[in-house]
């Protein structure tokens, strides 16, 4: 699949490194791509959304608005993985957003309740690491394939479910506090 990554901080890099190394085409959208010379495969954002199967958006929240500003028409009809959390607000999500300028774009809300470390390395002493996400029904095996191809295991809360999947990353944050690390992670048991 050939993935768009938009950001190239802790979360997008470090998602865009994992589905590189599980054989996805991965190129990273910036806003500069003159200043990156590490030798990934780096465009600007409009180039990089072009011909992408996927995008992740994985910027601050506050660069959204300016990012749909220039590139809703882009995303028109594009699965849109939405990483971005705005801490504080009364939505951490930017789903609304997204609905609003690319009414046409798939939305998806996955890997925003986990810390990057758990993308860099998902296995706990051999126990995979769920992600729980959100997504239409239609794009579940899409952002299945882009979940795993991280390393994590994923697990579907249903369409339309981006407020519930948000409310995880309070509890992961809690967690991260009262255990002094955070690569830890979720896990769904079931018999």
């Amino acid at each position: 699949m050939k993935v768009a990554v938009i950001g190239r901080g802790n979360i997008g890099g470090t998602i865009g490194r994992a589905l590189s190394g599980a054989g996805h085409e991965v190129v990273y959208g910036v806003r500069d791509p003159s200043s990156e010379a590490d030798g990934t495969s780096v465009a600007g954002i409009a180039a990089a959304i072009d011909g992408a199967d996927a995008v992740l958006l994985a910027v601050p929240a506050k660069a959204v608005e300016q990012l749909l500003d220039e590139h809703a028409a882009a995303l028109d009809g594009k699965l849109v993985v939405d990483a971005t959390n705005n801490i504080g607000a009364p939505v951490a999500n930017s789903s609304a957003a997204i609905a609003e300028a690319a009414p046409g774009a798939r939305y998806a809300r996955a890997f925003n309740s986990l810390g990057w470390e758990n993308f860099a390395d998902p296995d706990f002493d051999g126990v995979t690491a769920d992600l729980l996400y959100s997504s239409a029904e239609a794009d579940r095996d899409q952002v299945e394939e882009l979940i795993a191809g991280v390393g994590l295991r994923p697990v579907f809360l249903g369409a339309d479910q981006q407020d519930l999947v948000d409310r995880l990353l309070p509890v992961w944050f809690t967690l991260v506090q009262l255990r002094g690390t955070r690569h830890l992670a979720f896990k769904v048991l079931e018999s």
